[in-house]
């Protein structure tokens, strides 16, 4: 995962244009997906999760590509038009628009597992709408936090914290280096 990562990160860099069509500058945006349905089918969590989002863009924007899940719940809800007057909401984009989203912003806020992940290997805090995470790791490295999607207070407590921390110390060793493919090959067709 890494290794592609990586890659695609690079090739992002060269080939997107998602920053300039949505007038976004590096570092200076949050960049949230949400899509699980333990967080877009119960209510009172989609609720907190959008309230909590809409306090935090009062000080930073915010850009969400809007699963659609997540748009029909919103709907659902009546929230649909209240949230797209605070947040920027997108349409779904592709892999690459994704890692440069992913890549340029200063946090990202998701319900994600693979995000997560892809947070850490560019380098960027994440907060993780949910109770807990497969990728415990990352907690314990301090590029991860978790923030509770049932109650906004905790939300908007844990986003404006993780904002504040600015250097994190990242462990280069945590899942390689990036070279996996070239050791499977070198170890499965040596020279």
């Amino acid at each position: 995962m890494l290794d592609a990562a990586l890659y695609y990160g690079d090739k992002s860099e060269k080939d997107s244009r998602i920053l300039n069509r949505l007038g976004l500058l590096p570092n200076q945006y949050i960049f949230a997906t949400l899509h699980r349905a333990e967080n877009t089918d119960n209510t009172q969590r989609l609720t907190a999760i959008f309230k909590a989002l809409i306090e935090v863009a009062r000080e930073i924007p915010i850009v969400l590509p809007l699963h659609p899940r997540t748009k029909k719940a919103l709907r659902q809800e009546g929230l649909q038009d209240k949230v797209s007057t605070h947040l920027q909401l997108i349409e779904p984009v592709g892999y690459l628009d994704m890692v440069a989203l992913e890549k340029n912003a200063c946090l990202i806020a998701t319900d994600s597992g693979g995000v997560q992940k892809e947070a850490f290997f560019h380098r960027v805090p994440c907060v993780t709408l949910r109770e807990e995470t497969e990728w415990v790791e990352l907690i314990e490295q301090g590029f991860n936090r978790l923030a509770s999607p049932s109650h906004s207070e905790t939300i908007v407590t844990v986003i404006k914290e993780s904002l504040k921390k600015t250097t994190l110390s990242w462990n280069s060793s945590l899942y390689g280096n990036g070279k996996a493919a070239i050791t499977v090959l070198d170890i499965a067709f040596p020279c």
